[in-house]
């Protein structure tokens, strides 16, 4: 059985490991056999059945194929990485999966734009020190958070991105290459405007945080503000109204989307390896 306590019990992490395993059993494969077959390690399939370990999306799709489950895990393992979020971050995340459009203004390169080797360098350069385990599953849930992107139709996304982000690298030339490459690549799809905010433009109001603005199918919008140690939601439309104001500010003090493309792109050649 899977081993489980009273808080994950019903929880949509437990429910599918329970569903991995009835799903195996039921099919009359054992681990090795399921390995095989997936070319997915024995020992890996085993803790995502035990709960100890969430997945990425490919898994579940290649599982959902083996078992001939249409998109059932897939859909369970988009709830189940909502768990790997703190409190704080799950409601935006919820609203986030549903919205049309997204507006935002980051000092960060943002986790929608991360690749994987820059989010695992991001997520453990955090001040509390994380075992490697938890930090694989970090980087499971940023990635899946960019489903978003790929859904279809995808999110319209628009980012203003402060100049410090970019200038900014890891430690790893080839990791940071491959993220400012990835951030210009970005800007060339047609559902995402990227802006870069110079440091010319001088100080705003928003410099001690992030700011996102989401908006819904029926028209409705939400904002979310985030510092270092806190985030809050604002939903009362007067208020996201002002902060809808704040933002378009930043968006005509960036550089065009043109300007913006054609300055990551020298960004990105200028640190290639």
């Amino acid at each position: 059985m899977v081993e489980k306590n009273s808080e994950e019990e019903g929880s949509a992490r437990w429910v599918l490991a329970c569903e991995l395993r009835r799903l195996r059993e039921s099919s009359g494969r054992s681990l090795a056999q399921l390995a095989d077959e997936t070319n997915y390690d024995r020992t890996y399939l085993h803790r995502l059945e035990t709960g100890e370990r969430l997945s990425k999306l490919p898994v579940m799709e290649a599982l959902d194929r083996t078992y001939g489950t249409g998109e059932l895990l897939v859909h369970l393992w988009g709830l189940a990485r909502l768990d790997a979020f703190k409190d704080k971050y799950r409601l935006f995340m919820q609203l986030e999966a549903k919205a049309v459009i997204l507006h935002a203004y980051v000092a960060t390169i943002p986790g929608l734009l991360q690749n994987e080797d820059f989010a695992r360098v991001a997520l453990s350069s955090a001040p509390t020190p994380i075992g490697s385990d938890e930090l694989e599953e970090n980087v499971a849930a940023r990635m899946g958070r960019q489903e978003v992107l790929r859904r279809d139709p995808p999110l319209t996304v628009r980012i203003i991105l402060d100049e410090s982000a970019l200038r900014r690298p890891v430690p790893d030339p080839k990791v940071w290459y491959d993220q400012l490459t990835r951030i210009a690549d970005a800007a060339d799809e047609p559902h995402v405007t990227i802006q870069v905010l110079p440091f010319s433009a001088g100080l705003h109001g928003l410099m001690e945080g992030s700011l996102s603005l989401l908006w819904m199918a029926d028209g409705s919008a939400v904002a979310y503000l985030e510092g270092n140690k806190s985030g809050d939601l604002i939903e009362e439309p007067e208020e996201v109204a002002q902060y809808r104001l704040a933002y378009d500010r930043l968006r005509d003090a960036a550089l065009t989307p043109h300007d913006s493309a054609v300055f990551m792109r020298q960004l990105a050649e200028d640190s290639r390896p």
